[in-house]
């Protein structure tokens, strides 16, 4: 009845002991309960038969089709999928021809046999003629690398500072923070854990994609300090002192200790750091290249330092009447981070501002944040006064219940780097059109008839155009540093109050304006899409 012919066709032999069925679903009943029952029927031939328009001896019914398996690669190459097509009535794949297929199709890399095994397995489960797709191969992002780790190995003077010695009844001796931290020649006070090189990736078809390697710190002999000849990722002291951090090691100070900066000492400036164990008072002047810590208060002082300056109690300052009330008699400056109990009629400057508990009538320019009240939760007030810069400023309330006036400038150093910008455009413009000059000059230079004359000042220009070229290469990069600089900071450029934002507050953001007309409850402030937009903080 059913026979299969050399084509992989099934055909139904048409005599006079076998006629064919009254219908083609009498003829596809009849293939059911056949041998060739799991076949892919062919429908056109067997319209055509039923319908008049074939006849003859046998019946094209089906055909016998064999599973196959597609395999695609994704556009970025970092994986890649199988298509399997079961079987109709032909062979099922099995596993070295899905192997083959995946070859030819260009994979190359993170083929995996489980994944396909388990594709081959679902069609003996699946109907004859079914599709179903699954990962056979899969890529391999690059695993960027760990930066090299500054580690110290003894406690710093800022450390000290940070924790009082607690008496035997349990109270706090806000003036007794123990003996000095100090070192002897030969201790170690850092070390460097090297930076990790990564772990390339790679694509399925064979790419390899290259690891960011972890960034390599430098670690950094200070003063006093010197690398360990026999290990020179362990930093360790040469002379007797207090421990400094300094940028990516350490240095020893010598330390100069005073109990008040008065009339009776006379000003301060000293080559290490400073340790005041009660007050400075009012028109003294501290320096110190090192860092400062004042155990009392620091009322109507001027205060620098390169490094940090911890102040324990209160500053206090007034408006200057000499100086027309344009400046304050208080004045804080330190290259590293500020931080203070509480500050009145101040100038603060510091890469980090740190204020316990509030902040009134001050004038404020902090690098990167401005934070009031503790680290932990900042809930101290901030109102009165000028926040004259910051990236990012936290506090509790910020501005006046009363509604008056102040001020609060974010990332206003943009307007320097704004200022950059426009320069080397120009710049860059002015080199742009030496360049075609000298384009020019190339030009008229190929006219000269005398060779030697006319080598030697296409040098002179050859030689000149590099040099602009280097310099044009020089301003694109400095305009994309400038770029990426500004973004980042208006990226992080935001203002929370954790418990209110009263009204009266005028908050520029590089610049954008928002000025407060009524109390907000906590709340971020931040650029959106070019404007200054407000978020309400959900508890």
């Amino acid at each position: 009845m059913f026979k299969l012919a050399h084509n992989g066709n099934v055909l139904f032999n048409v005599t006079q002991e076998t006629p064919a069925p009254p219908s083609k679903a009498a003829m596809l009943e009849a293939l059911q309960q056949s041998e060739f029952a799991g076949c892919k029927v062919d429908d056109e031939h067997l319209d055509k038969f039923y319908s008049g328009e074939e006849s003859g001896p046998s019946i094209v019914v089906g055909k016998r089709v064999d599973a196959t398996l597609e395999v695609t690669i994704s556009d970025d190459k970092m994986s890649a999928m199988g298509r399997l097509t079961t079987a109709q009535g032909g062979k099922a794949l099995d596993l070295e021809a899905g192997k083959k297929a995946i070859v030819v199709a260009g994979v190359r890399r993170g083929y995996q046999q489980a994944l396909l095994e388990k594709l081959l397995q679902q069609q003996f489960e699946l109907a004859p003629g079914s599709s179903v797709k699954g990962t056979l191969a899969r890529g391999r992002l690059p695993v960027d690398g760990q930066p090299s780790e500054l580690v110290k190995q003894t406690q710093t003077l800022k450390d000290r500072i940070n924790k009082p010695k607690r008496r035997e009844d349990g109270t706090v001796d806000m003036r007794d923070f123990g003996k000095l931290a100090s070192v002897q020649p030969g201790t170690v006070l850092m070390i460097q854990k090297p930076a990790t090189p990564g772990k390339e990736g790679f694509t399925v078809t064979g790419d390899v994609l290259e690891a960011k390697p972890g960034e390599q710190l430098s670690l950094t002999p200070g003063e006093g300090t010197e690398l360990n000849p026999d290990n020179p990722l362990e930093l360790r002291a040469t002379v007797s002192g207090v421990p400094v951090e300094s940028p990516n090691g350490m240095r020893v100070d010598d330390i100069f200790t005073i109990k008040e900066v008065n009339v009776k000492s006379g000003h301060i400036d000293f080559d290490g750091s400073v340790v005041i164990t009660h007050n400075v008072e009012p028109g003294m002047r501290v320096t110190a290249k090192g860092e400062i810590s004042v155990l009392g208060t620091v009322e109507s002082g001027i205060l620098n330092a390169t490094g940090d300056i911890t102040i324990k109690q209160g500053t206090i300052g007034h408006p200057n009447h000499q100086q027309n009330d344009a400046e304050l008699t208080c004045q804080i400056n330190a290259g590293g981070n500020l931080h203070i109990s509480h500050a009145q009629y101040c100038y603060l400057e510091a890469t980090n501002i740190y204020i316990e508990r509030q902040a009134s009538h001050c004038q404020l320019k902090a690098l990167e944040s401005l934070i009031v009240g503790p680290e932990e939760s900042p809930n101290g007030k901030l109102f009165g006064g000028e926040v004259l810069d910051a990236c990012r400023l936290e506090a509790g309330e910020i501005g006046s219940e009363s509604g008056a006036k102040m001020r609060i400038n974010l990332v206003a150093r943009g307007a320097d780097i704004t200022a950059d910008n426009d320069a080397c455009v120009q710049q860059l413009s002015q080199t742009d059109d030496k360049l075609a000059s000298l384009q020019d000059a190339l030009e008229k230079a190929e006219a000269i008839k005398d060779a030697e004359k006319k080598k030697q000042l296409i040098e002179k220009i050859g030689a000149t155009q590099l040099a602009l070229v280097q310099q044009a290469d020089e301003l694109e990069t400095k305009l994309s540093s400038l770029d990426n600089t500004l973004h980042s900071l208006l990226d992080g450029a935001n203002l929370v109050a954790h418990q209110r934002l009263n009204s009266g507050v005028e908050i520029h953001i590089f610049d954008k304006v928002l000025k407060t007309a009524r109390q907000y409850p906590p709340c971020v402030v931040k650029l959106e899409k070019s404007k200054i937009e407000v978020e309400f903080k959900t508890s």
